[in-house]
């Protein structure tokens, strides 16, 4: 409850195991990934009553070595391959690899190195959503009587370099009559007996391989000089008008943050549960029922449209540089809600990303190719910590430099793929100085700093003079910080280069000094007794959401131990015993929170909800009703907390209501 509960793969293991199982997975495509896919042409029908698909699909691709004998393509295991040809019809021999969703072809004759090759896929199969996926636990491919959805991580077509091989694409979908196809590229459409195709050009390498098969017209709503169709079902269709105008306003704002976009005018689709809560097509957003939600979800919003242009329009070259696409994205959540609500809701927002970025701190971003598709881990170290050194960055060179040096990175890498350094370089020519020491420190290395701050006062002729030094673990580490002086006047503000373990400081006031605050705007990626305790709770959150909950205690307890006061500690550790049916153990520690620093503010109300719950379980419904009327006097209402304990006032708490909550 009140957790962040962004879209992750869901059944995930413990770090240290994804990191194990991700290093050899990214081993292995490293030692057969030597060839660069550059087009396809792609001739597929759907049939929704069936919910199979047959396709053929033309894949020409570059060899990258000398004698190549064989090239290797991911393909979902529920499609069946019949067989591959090449350029002149002859059959190639492939063998299928289940557990990691390959096929391999074995060519005759080696192929020469740089010369393009063109083999072509027979295939089919049915994909209902419940089939295996290749991003363990999201479900990327589901074709249903009323609708469809196919989307490029689900490898509904043959895929190499995935998220890294740019590619054109010539894609031709046939439904029958009544449906309508919708995809990335120029359209045309033939209609051929009961039967509709519908073909789709894509001439600009990007990643163009998701598409909708829907029913009915689109809404079209205009916002902002954005016209923007919306394929929205049910329960969601009545949100189509709000997210309509919220996009248009998005769109706009990121213009003229970025640049112009490959796509101004976006169609947005609604898939269904179990997909991820957002996925970007050039030109196209998919979106789940639950992150669509009740009134438009701007952050979630935020991050699939700043990837038109940081995903579509430019892309990492790899999988170790996925920060300059997670992590542009994550920002762009907070630039947004720095431009709707103000500096303060982004401050709060950035504290919450820079937590998360800390709950993986031993894996340096630029080997975020060791972690596996969509975990938790590959969003903390690629979009949380990705975040936090954009964040950073501007930080460090100013915003109007920083904003340039994106709108250059966008124009200069258009329909390409780029590297950290081909980001550096922009950034240190458009700041001016040499920014080598920023990316080492924060992208080729891991861990944060925390700080040690020592200080004396002395008078002056003029007025006061502080010296000390800033000392921090990290020998390699070199990085500006602010000071603010507090004084009985204005306070001072100076920034300090901290390098090394120890750097000194001397700053001269005129007014009497009576505070020294090491960056007050929590501008650096660093760790605090309070960020200690957040990142502790924060990774025991994670194991919960997994149902490890030994290891979630444990994270708990480690957050104890530094704050022994943290209601949200105590209150993690009284649900997890609540879940476990230790009411006694959970009502000592829900009375902890109550004793707690009773932050953040809502663990007060809930606490008193859940102990009227334990003691309408135990059957004390008379000290259940004083619990709730506790609840009710706090006024808060976190997560509609009084409609729950107005609820529980009429009529008692039933265990077996548990899973409803």
């Amino acid at each position: 409850m009140f957790r962040d509960r962004r879209q992750r793969a869901a059944a995930f293991l413990a770090a240290g195991l994804l990191l194990l199982a991700g290093s050899v997975r990214a081993s292995a495509q490293e030692r057969r990934n030597r060839i660069r896919v550059v087009a396809y042409a792609i001739d597929a029908e759907v049939s929704p009553n069936t919910q199979s698909l047959s396709a053929k699909a033309t894949v020409q691709f570059v060899p990258l070595d000398d004698n190549t004998t064989a090239a290797t393509f991911e393909l979902n295991n529920a499609l069946n391959v019949s067989r591959v040809v090449d350029a002149a019809g002859k059959q190639i021999p492939a063998s299928r690899n289940q557990q990691d969703f390959t096929v391999r072809l074995n060519f005759e004759a080696p192929l020469a190195k740089g010369r393009p090759v063109s083999v072509t896929f027979y295939y089919d199969g049915r994909l209902s959503g419940q089939e295996d996926s290749p991003v363990y636990g999201i479900k990327f491919a589901a074709i249903h009587p009323d609708f469809a959805f196919l989307m490029y991580p689900a490898r509904w077509f043959p895929v190499s370099g995935y998220t890294t091989d740019r590619f054109a694409a010539n894609v031709r979908v046939t439904v029958p009559m009544g449906y309508t196809v919708v995809a990335s590229g120029v359209d045309t459409r033939t209609g051929t007996g009961d039967k509709t195709a519908y073909e789709f050009k894509f001439e600009r390498p990007s990643f163009p391989g998701s598409f909708a098969v829907v029913k009915g017209n689109p809404v079209k709503v205009q916002s902002e000089g954005v016209t923007t169709s919306l394929y929205f079902r049910g329960a969601e269709a009545g949100m189509a008008q709000h997210y309509g105008e919220e996009t248009g306003k998005e769109m706009s704002y990121f213009t003229g943050m970025f640049g112009l976009p490959p796509y101004a005018n976006l169609t947005v689709i609604e898939t269904e549960d179990g997909a991820p809560n957002g996925y970007a097509a050039p030109g196209l957003l998919f979106l789940n029922p639950h992150g669509i939600g009740r009134e438009p979800n701007g952050r979630l919003l935020a991050n699939q449209i700043s990837r038109q242009w940081f995903e579509e329009l430019v892309s990492p070259a790899s999988r170790n540089h996925l920060w300059l696409t997670n992590g542009l994205a994550a920002y762009s959540e907070l630039l947004w809600t720095e431009h709707a609500t103000g500096a303060g809701g982004m401050e709060s927002q950035m504290h919450d990303v820079m937590v998360e970025a800390l709950t993986i701190d031993n894996v340096p971003i630029i080997q975020a190719a060791r972690l596996e598709d969509y975990s938790p881990e590959l969003w903390a170290l690629t979009g949380s910590k990705g975040a936090a050194v954009m964040n950073m960055l501007r930080y460090v060179m100013g915003d109007d430099k920083f904003f340039r040096a994106l709108k250059q990175y966008a124009q200069n890498f258009s329909w390409k793929s780029a590297l950290t350094d081909d980001f550096r370089k922009i950034a240190s020519e458009v700041s001016g100085q040499d920014l080598g020491y920023f990316f080492i420190q924060w992208i080729e290395s891991s861990g944060a700093p925390e700080f040690k701050l020592d200080y004396t006062i002395y008078r002056t002729q003029k007025g006061f003079r502080v010296m000390g030094k800033i000392a921090q673990d990290l020998d390699t580490f070199r990085m500006p910080v602010v000071l603010k002086i507090e004084t009985e006047g204005n306070p001072e503000e100076k920034k300090v280069d901290v390098v090394g373990t120890s750097s000194e400081f001397s700053v001269d006031t005129f007014g009497k000094p009576k505070n020294v605050v090491i960056d007050p705007g929590e501008q650096v990626l660093r760790y605090s007794i309070d960020v200690r305790v957040a990142v502790a709770i924060r990774r025991g959150e994670q194991f919960a959401e997994l149902n490890e909950f030994g290891e979630a205690l444990k994270e708990y307890q480690k957050a104890l131990e530094t704050n022994r006061t943290s209601s949200l500690a105590h209150y993690r550790i009284a649900e997890v015993f609540f879940l476990q049916n230790n009411y006694q153990s959970a009502a000592n520690e829900f009375r902890e929170v109550l004793n707690g620093d009773l932050l953040p503010k809502w663990t007060e109300v809930w606490a008193h909800i859940h102990l009227g719950m334990i003691f309408d379980i135990t059957g004390q419904r008379e000290r259940a009703v004083n619990e709730y009327n506790l609840a009710v006097r706090t006024k808060d209402n976190t997560q509609n907390a009084q409609e729950e304990a107005g609820k529980y006032l009429k009529t008692p708490y039933e265990r077996q209501k548990r899973a409803e909550q």
